[in-house]
C-alpha cells in the first residue's frame, strides 16, 4: 500500500480520519489514528463545549480548546500526522485558523464554503480544501494562484454519501443516491484530472467504509481516502457510548436527510428529536455563535445544542449526524484494527 504524501508530510497508511463535530473527533480519536499511521483530524466545531464558561463565551472557549486538543493529540500521536477541520462558515473563521497554526498543527482541512482566504491566514501550514465539484476546485485554485501564488497541498473530494452537512442540494443528493440519475464517480474523475495537472494529491470522502471502497478510488487515481463514520464506533472515539450505540442500533431505513437550521441538508439517524422538530416543536434557547448562516430568530432549534446533547448521550434531545453507512456498524472496534485493515 502506497503512503499518502502531502508535501513533506507522510502518512504510512493513505487514510485520513474525517473531522466530526461537535466533540466526536477530538484528541482521543485523532491521536489514535495518527499513531496508527493515518492522518488524525480534530474538528474545531464547538470544540470548547465542555468548558464551564461555554454558554456565556462560546467562541473564546473554542479558541482555547483548539490549542489544548492539538497538544493532547500530539501526546498520543507518536509522531504521526495531525490535522484540523475548520468550516469556512464558522463565525470568526480566521481566528480558528490562527489558533490551529499557533498550536503547530500539520494540516488544515476546510470546507462548508470556499476557503478563499485560507493561504493568507495559515502561512506555511499544509492546506486542503474540501470540494464536491470540479467547478469549486477551479474557483479555489485560480484565486489562490493569482492572489497568493499557491496551490492546495491536498484536495478532499466529499461526495453525497458523507455524513453531517452536505455540499449538495437536496435534488442532487436524490439524483446521486436515490434515482441514480447521476454517477458521482464522473465528478471524482474530473476533479482528479484537474488536481493531477496541479500535481496535487486527492483523497475521496463520503461512503468509504471498508478496504474495497478505498481500492476503488485508488484505482481511479486518488492517493487516499477520508473515513469518518467507521471511526465513530471505536473505543477511542470522543463521543459518548450512547452515541456510538445509536450507530450500532440503526437500520438502513433510519438514515435520513434532514434540513439543518444553518441552511444545508444533512444526513442523520432518525430519532425522537427529529420527530419533535417535524411536529413543529421549537428548541431555540440562546445562540452559541457557531455558523454564520444560522438565523436564531427563525431557526427551529439550535444545532449546537442538539449536537452537544447527542455527543453527551442525551439522544432524545439531540441530532445524531452520520454517514450513509452508519447502519453497517455492529460492534465497537479498535482504531488500530481498522487501520490494519486498510494497510494490508
Amino acid at each position: 500500500m502506497n503512503e499518502l504524501k502531502i508535501g513533506n508530510l507522510i502518512a504510512r497508511i493513505p487514510v485520513i480520519q474525517g473531522g466530526m463535530g461537535v466533540g466526536v473527533s477530538l484528541s482521543g480519536l485523532a491521536g489514535a489514528v495518527a499513531a496508527a499511521g493515518g492522518v488524525g483530524v480534530i474538528s474545531t466545531a464547538q470544540i470548547g463545549y465542555r468548558d464551564p464558561d461555554f454558554e456565556r463565551h462560546p467562541i473564546e472557549c473554542n479558541l482555547r480548546a483548539v490549542g489544548a486538543e492539538i497538544k493532547r493529540a500530539r501526546e498520543k500521536a507518536k509522531g504521526g500526522v495531525l490535522g484540523v477541520n475548520i468550516m469556512v462558515a464558522t463565525r470568526r473563521y480566521e481566528d480558528y485558523v490562527k489558533a490551529a497554526v499557533a498550536a503547530g498543527v500539520d494540516l488544515i482541512i476546510s470546507g462548508a464554503g470556499l476557503p478563499m482566504t485560507l493561504p493568507e491566514i495559515a502561512g506555511k501550514v499544509k492546506l486542503a480544501p474540501i470540494v464536491s465539484s470540479r467547478k469549486a476546485l477551479q474557483v479555489i485554485t485560480k484565486h489562490w494562484k493569482k492572489k497568493y501564488d499557491r496551490k492546495p497541498d491536498l484536495v478532499v473530494v466529499e461526495g453525497p454519501l458523507a455524513g453531517g452537512h452536505l455540499g449538495f442540494s437536496r435534488e442532487d443528493i436524490d439524483a446521486y443516491t436515490v434515482s441514480d440519475e447521476k454517477n458521482y464517480d464522473d465528478e471524482v474523475s474530473a476533479i482528479i484530472e484537474l488536481a493531477d495537472a496541479l500535481e496535487t494529491p486527492v483523497v475521496v470522502a463520503g461512503g468509504v467504509y471498508e478496504r474495497k471502497d478505498m481500492e476503488h478510488y485508488l484505482a481511479m487515481g486518488a492517493k487516499g481516502v477520508q473515513i469518518a463514520t467507521r471511526f465513530v464506533t471505536t473505543h477511542e472515539c470522543d463521543a459518548s457510548e450512547a452515541y456510538k450505540q445509536a450507530y450500532i442500533d440503526a437500520g438502513k431505513e433510519d438514515i435520513v436527510i434532514v434540513k439543518s437550521p444553518v441552511g444545508m441538508p444533512g444526513r442523520a439517524i432518525h430519532n425522537a428529536f427529529l420527530d419533535k422538530v417535524r411536529a413543529g416543536e421549537r428548541f431555540m434557547r440562546g445562540c452559541r455563535q457557531c455558523i454564520v448562516t444560522c438565523r436564531p430568530d427563525t431557526a427551529p432549534y439550535c444545532i449546537t445544542e442538539a449536537l452537544i446533547n447527542a455527543v453527551k448521550g442525551n439522544l432524545d434531545e439531540g441530532l445524531i449526524f452520520c454517514g450513509s453507512n452508519a447502519y453497517r456498524a455492529d460492534k465497537i472496534e479498535n482504531v488500530a484494527d481498522i487501520m490494519e485493515e486498510f494497510s494490508e
